[in-house]
């Protein structure tokens, strides 16, 4: 998958050490980039920290893709034809939703998590969750696993053994037959351990009593001691299906909402990212697929938990032993789990929230249902994670504000740097107004400058209107006006325009054109939205500064705009417009006096000569609309005025009132129902 990432070389020249990054470590490319974001360089940098997350946090990561024969069950595509009796669960849970997820034996992608929650069969609706048996846990052969005398640490388990194995142990585990339990980790091989260790972890984040806690921890402390050790592959995936548990119970829709949703989350997150179409297909198959695994994991749990008779406990209760179980497997690891390991397994849990975002009740980060996942990310940090800024800055970029508020909250106790301003720029380029909300209230990000000036050059005016009314400084009100210019976006210019003071305006009104024409790209619809909008409040100050920079031999000034202001918006395009005025006023009393035309332009009425000579300038100046018109056409107005008038026009009252007492005079002399269809 690198193969299809492009890094800008300014990122890649910036650091020797980068470009080793890019081939061996994600992780590192990623705070590299990061760290040497420029903000001109935003849209780059989001595009590749997407590219990045996705490709090499989930095809690249270990805890999918395993040698070993039980990580062939992790990818739903292949296909392992069994049966197995076990009991199927009559009691009805309380939750329903989880009932549509119930799994069905056959399927590819029953076998691929059939070791984490055992498959019911369709015959077997007479028994209880609590009643499951060695004598009725076979396995197709009709071989009991506990009978085999071959079985054991002398010899491997196949495949399927393994499989039914890990069935057997899930059926014995739910049961709570610890007895049973620990004869199976006496019967099983060291990878076979390895899955029964995964097993034993995930049933951790359904714990509800004392005892229960005190019998799987006293398997997991059994299962490492006979011989478990691959501690990465249980610590991810149970920190993915805890950050699942936890969403799940917060969602505010049915259980098969929350999938669609994740679904559609994940869809367009990878849409967004750049690379092969195909890896990014096989890349969002997997991780749906993963996804599905939690959610029937969680569903298998929970009907588990109905077919009891739970007594009544404290939520809170069930967080402390759920946690104080999993710190007991952090600690039997110990060494075993690098600062790599940890730091995966903080992405694990964290991607599941930003899928799941949009169906949290709001308030979920303070409320008891963030519990878990706000121990369990403080566990992974406390063992070494070191991308919470990463991971903090993914949740910015997706909305995740709840997730973004846990993380923050994780950084200040535990005295860790997030990037809060560049996460207001994440945000605020995808609009997530909440997210800013928590980013500015909780996080205290005060830089607005760069995510203003970016907003007004897209023309997003929900995000421009949330940071003027955050209130912005005059110099960053008066750049983002600049931003909004140059990009023609005048719909942002006329927001903005208001709220630049005017002192502002007029000190900085010739570097704020330049400005504007060098960034324009070759339109300055914007520059002339600014002139003809009168932006110094002052026509003669505003045509001034225009003559100014249209005169100026500062080579710095864009040739385009210098060309723009001469032609429409210097005096010598006044003395022009004159001029022009001048001889079409000619003309027309030419053709007037001696055409030869059969039609006699004199016995026409008056005010149907005017419209002849002078209509097609009425219309173009009707559609320039605006306070001010350019130069140009203002000096073919005024010399219109003064032939119709029969004397000359006071510049310096016109001036005072705009073009309008101009645009007067020709109405007055125009046919009315010419004046009515201009002005529609």
């Amino acid at each position: 998958p690198f193969s299809t990432l492009v890094i800008p070389q300014h990122f890649l020249g910036l650091s020797d050490e980068i470009s080793s990054f890019f081939s061996g470590n994600s992780l590192g490319l990623i705070s590299c980039v990061l760290s040497y974001a420029l903000w001109s360089n935003l849209e780059l940098l989001i595009a590749q920290v997407d590219t990045i997350f996705e490709f090499v946090c989930f095809l690249k990561s270990g805890w999918m893709e395993n040698e070993s024969v039980v990580s062939d069950e992790m990818y739903p595509d292949e296909h392992v034809s069994y049966e197995l009796e076990t009991e199927e669960i009559i009691a009805q849970s309380p939750k329903k939703d989880f009932e549509e997820l119930t799994v069905e034996g056959g399927e590819g992608s029953d076998v691929v998590f059939a070791r984490e929650a055992p498959l019911i069969g369709k015959d077997q609706a007479r028994s209880k969750c609590s009643g499951c048996s060695a004598e009725k846990l076979k396995c197709r052969d009709g071989i009991d696993l506990l009978e085999d005398g071959n079985l054991g640490k002398e010899k491997k388990l196949n495949r399927q053994d393994r499989i039914e194995f890990g069935r057997l142990f899930q059926g014995a585990l739910s049961s709570q037959d610890w007895e049973l339990s620990e004869r199976l980790i006496l019967l099983a091989d060291p990878q076979t351990l390895n899955d029964l260790l995964c097993i034993s972890l995930d049933s951790i984040w359904f714990l509800s009593t004392e005892h229960e806690r005190r019998g799987i921890t006293g398997l997991i402390a059994k299962i490492i001691c006979h011989g478990a050790h691959d501690y990465t592959r249980a610590t991810l995936r149970t920190s993915f299906l805890a950050s699942c548990v936890s969403s799940c119970q917060s969602r505010t829709g049915s259980l098969t909402d929350t999938v669609a949703v994740m679904a559609q989350r994940l869809h367009e997150r990878l849409q967004e990212c750049n690379g092969d179409e195909v890896l990014k297909a096989e890349a969002g198959a997997k991780v749906q697929k993963f996804t599905e695994w939690a959610l029937k994991c969680i569903g298998f749990h929970s009907r588990c938990q109905g077919a009891k008779d739970k007594p009544n406990q404290d939520s809170a209760v069930e967080i402390q032993l759920q946690l104080s179980a999993f710190k007991m497997f952090l600690d039997l690891a110990g060494n075993h789990l690098s600062g790599k390991d940890f730091t995966e397994a903080f992405d694990a849990a964290c991607f599941p929230l930003t899928l799941f975002s949009t169906s949290f009740n709001p308030g979920w980060a303070s409320g008891i249902s963030a519990t878990v996942i706000y121990g369990l990310l403080s566990m992974l940090v406390e063992g070494g994670a070191d991308n919470v800024n990463q991971c903090f800055l993914e949740a910015s970029r997706f909305g995740s504000t709840e997730l973004v508020r846990i993380l923050l909250q994780i950084a200040q106790r535990n005295s860790l740097d997030v990037d809060v301003d560049l996460a207001l720029g994440f945000a605020s380029h995808y609009s997530k107004i909440e997210t800013m909300d928590c980013l500015v209230e909780e996080g205290h990000a005060i830089a607005f400058l760069g995510p203003l000036m970016r907003a007004a050059e897209r023309g997003c005016m929900q995000v421009v209107e949330w940071f003027v009314k955050r209130g912005c400084r005059e110099m960053e009100l008066c750049l983002a006006l600049t931003a909004a210019t140059s990009s023609s976006q005048v719909e942002i210019a006329a927001y903005l325009l208001p709220h630049v003071p005017r002192p502002v305006l007029t000190a900085l009104s010739v570097e704020i054109l330049k400005a504007a024409g060098e960034r324009s790209g070759g339109s300055l619809y914007g520059v002339e939205f600014l002139l003809k909008s009168d932006f110094l409040g002052d026509p003669v100050a505003t045509y001034s500064v225009a003559d100014t920079i249209a005169k100026s031999e500062d080579e710095s000034v864009p040739s385009e705009l210098k060309a723009f202001l001469q032609e429409h918006w210097s005096e010598a395009a006044f003395n022009q417009g004159s001029k022009e005025s001048r001889e079409n006023f000619m003309n027309f009393m030419r053709v007037l006096k001696i055409g030869e035309s059969a039609i006699c332009l004199r016995d026409l009425p008056a005010p149907l000569r005017v419209a002849i000579a002078y209509m097609p300038l009425y219309r173009e100046c009707v559609k320039a609309g605006g306070r001010l018109l350019s130069q140009k056409l203002r000096g073919q107005l005024m010399e219109a005025v003064k032939q119709l008038q029969g004397f000359d026009v006071d510049t310096e009252e016109v001036n005072k009132g705009h073009h309008h007492q101009l645009m007067a005079v020709v109405e007055h002399h125009l046919p009315l129902f010419l004046v009515k269809a201009s002005s529609h």
